[in-house]
């Protein structure tokens, strides 16, 4: 399949990559020329700007860090909504669903088909190919491109609404938030007491308390102090702000993840957006006074 691919970020380059490698042809455009060169030695074509993929194919994959990126490079000035031959975007960007439903309106004018298609799993699955790919979208759009995005992950068909897939990928991110900060407290609490945190993630992950965070952002770079999961602070605050901006519209009360959300607000304050966001559990380490992890758990001096 002929797919343009728009952002080679930290996401997008792993996902670009995979779709290379399950002998699909890519054109693709980044503003870093680093990135554009590593695929085209792996066999992509170059392209001057997103109008110009969107002149070449008929379908155009983007994976974009803000709102603002995504509604650019689909609905700007030299976007994919000037090209000649395109006939869907596939936005694997995480937007919200009021951004999803308004650059959907915009493309419509130009009878250009949204797919929306956030994706959860993180750098590590986009290198591995097991993300989870939510979309929505028409029916037979999403068919067609179904063998592509099945190179990426485990794809789920959402339903056809427009922004339905996003609902769904905040749903999952608000989770994923919670866990990392829930996680962060209790364990800091733990070590406050006295217990060494390799054993409390051991126990937790035998029993009722086992979540994503204490399985995987815990062992890997939390405990290590190396935080290098993969996941920008600023991105999920981006996330867990564009759900309670959701909900809000939707008349709901949100006490838990306005808590949540507050915590995040801290967390970014605190060390920055660019912060990988297993460094949550910094403030609440500052705090307490305690450090959990590397050379052995002990009081902060």
């Amino acid at each position: 399949m002929d797919i343009g691919f728009i952002g080679l970020g930290k996401m997008g380059f792993p996902m670009a990559r995979r779709l290379i490698a399950a002998k699909h042809q890519l054109i693709v455009f980044d503003t870093r020329q680093e990135a554009v060169g590593r695929l085209v030695a792996l066999g992509a074509q170059t392209a001057s700007s997103p109008r110009d993929i969107a002149d070449r194919v008929e379908t155009v994959f983007a994976s974009l860090p803000s709102l603002q990126a995504s509604l650019e490079v689909a609905t700007g000035q030299n976007g994919v909504i000037e090209g000649k031959r395109v006939k869907r975007f596939v936005d694997l960007s995480t937007v919200g669903t009021h951004m999803a439903v308004r650059i959907h309106g915009l493309l419509a004018k130009r009878d250009i088909v949204l797919l929306d298609s956030p994706v959860s799993g993180g750098v590590g699955g986009a290198e591995k190919g097991t993300l989870a790919v939510m979309v929505s979208g028409p029916r037979a759009d999403f068919e067609t491109v179904k063998p592509a995005l099945d190179a990426i992950g485990k794809v789920f068909f959402i339903g056809e609404q427009p922004g339905s897939a996003q609902t769904m990928k905040l749903v999952n991110n608000l989770l994923s938030a919670t866990a990392v900060v829930a996680t962060s407290e209790a364990v800091t609490m733990g070590v406050k007491s006295g217990l060494d945190p390799s054993v409390m993630i051991d126990v937790i992950n035998a029993g009722s308390g086992m979540n994503t965070a204490s399985r995987d952002k815990f062992p890997r770079s939390v405990l290590p102090r190396s935080f290098d999961f993969g996941f920008a602070t600023g991105l999920m605050v981006k996330d867990v702000r564009l759900f309670l901006e959701e909900a809000k519209a939707l008349g709901m009360s949100m006490e838990v993840a306005e808590a949540v959300g507050r915590l995040w607000e801290v967390v970014m304050r605190e060390t920055g957006a660019e912060s990988d966001f297993t460094s949550a559990i910094k403030p609440i380490e500052k705090a307490a006074g305690v450090i959990v992890g590397g050379k052995g758990s002990h009081a902060a001096k």
